[in-house]
Formats: structure tokens, C-alpha cells, sequence
């Protein structure tokens, strides 16, 4: 064999130790999770509660703003006509935000504007926080998720100290290295957690934001009608 042969074949041979030393020291994502220790255990819990209050909240808010384009102006017609209970039949069977204030306005024609215009504002309210339902849990959790994980950390590398404090002799790298990333996947964690938090409280409020919006555009066109009445 010559020497290139040679040089070739311990090249090959130190490539494949490399190869298997990188996979055999490889860590994947479920052994993190589980070596955060006793405090990942909040945050999985907060995770869960967080994506099920986004969804929730995003299938509420999207059949609230299934209102038909077409409502206002068949109440419109409805109302000049002088048929308000088919008007009212009409806003019931949407069973929307906008759909219910209108509805509400129309059981109070005859009344003074103003004590229909109060009326609306009531039932508005009402609406308002039937969306806005839950959203400050959210936001709760995309604050107290980082906060977690920063005391996840604290006590971990408390635990990692005494560790090292009660090692005889030499302490080992390895010793205290170990104790200090496991510390440091509960900071991770809960910052993976407070940020989708986070980003999913802002989301919501938005969409909240614009059905309001669109809540005191439909009670000043339908208050407009009932003054050109």
C-alpha cells in the first residue's frame, strides 16, 4: 500500500469517529425538553392554554365577522317599509355583534333616539367583551412564561452550585456544564412561549379592533336611518 493509500484510508477512518462521536453526542429536541426539570412543567401548561385561547378566540372572532354585506341594507328597506319585525327576524337569524346591536335598535323604534342610541351602546358593550373574552389570560401568559423560565434558570444553576460545592476534589467540566444548559433550557422554553403568546395576543386584539370598528360603523348608518325616517 502506498503512502497516499495509506493517508486516504486514516483520513476515512478518523471522518467516520468524528461522524459517529457528533451522533452519539447529538441531543434531540424531546431530550431538552425533559431535562428543563421540574419548572418546564408550568410552561407546557401555559403553552397548551395559550394555543387553545388563540384558537378559540380566532374561530369566535371569524364567525363574528360573518355578518351578511347585504344586512344593513335589507334592514334599510325593511324599516322604511315600516316592517320592523321582519327586520328584527332578519338581524336574530344572523346572530352577529353587529346583527344583535341592530337588532336592539329596532325593538326600540318609537323611543326617543336617544334612549335607542343607549340602547345599542349596551348591547355593543356587552358584545365588546364577549370578544375581548380571555385575550388577558394571553397576554398574562406571554408575560409570565419568560418569567418562569428566568426561575427555572435561577434554580437550576442554585442546584448546579451545590452540586459542585459538594464534589470532592477536582470538579469535572462535565459536572458543572450539565447542570448549566439544563438551567438554560427553561429560559428557551419560556421565551418560545411568552413570544407565541405574545404575537397571538396582538393578532386578536387587531381582529377585535376591526369588528368593533365595524360594530360603530353599522349603529351610526342604522341610528342615520332612523333619523331620515
Amino acid at each position: 500500500m502506498t503512502l497516499l493509500q495509506t493517508l486516504s484510508v486514516d483520513s476515512i477512518s478518523a471522518a467516520d469517529s468524528l461522524s459517529m462521536g457528533a451522533k452519539g453526542n447529538s441531543i434531540g429536541l424531546l431530550d431538552l425538553l425533559i431535562k428543563g426539570g421540574y419548572m418546564m412543567i408550568p410552561l407546557y401548561l401555559l403553552f397548551i392554554l395559550a394555543i387553545y385561547i388563540f384558537f378559540e378566540r380566532l374561530l369566535t372572532l371569524k364567525k363574528a365577522s360573518t355578518t351578511s354585506s347585504y344586512l344593513m341594507d335589507q334592514v334599510k328597506v325593511l324599516v322604511q317599509s315600516g316592517n320592523t319585525e321582519k327586520a328584527r327576524i332578519l338581524c336574530a337569524g344572523e346572530n352577529t355583534p353587529v346583527a344583535n346591536m341592530i337588532a336592539k335598535g329596532i325593538e326600540r323604534i318609537g323611543s326617543p333616539l336617544k334612549n335607542i342610541e343607549v340602547s345599542i351602546e349596551n348591547v355593543g358593550k356587552i358584545e365588546i367583551y364577549k370578544l375581548e373574552k380571555n385575550l388577558n389570560l394571553l397576554a398574562t401568559v406571554s408575560g409570565a412564561a419568560p418569567m418562569i423560565g428566568f426561575l427555572g434558570t435561577v434554580t437550576g444553576m442554585i442546584q448546579a452550585f451545590i452540586a459542585v460545592a459538594q464534589e470532592e476534589g477536582m470538579v469535572s467540566p462535565k459536572l458543572l456544564s450539565t447542570g448549566i444548559y439544563e438551567a438554560m433550557i427553561t429560559t428557551s422554553a419560556g421565551l418560545v412561549v411568552g413570544i407565541i403568546a405574545y404575537l397571538g395576543y396582538n393578532y386578536l386584539v387587531t381582529q377585535v379592533s376591526k369588528l368593533v370598528h365595524n360594530m360603530e360603523y353599522s349603529s351610526i348608518e342604522f341610528i342615520d336611518l332612523l333619523q331620515d325616517k
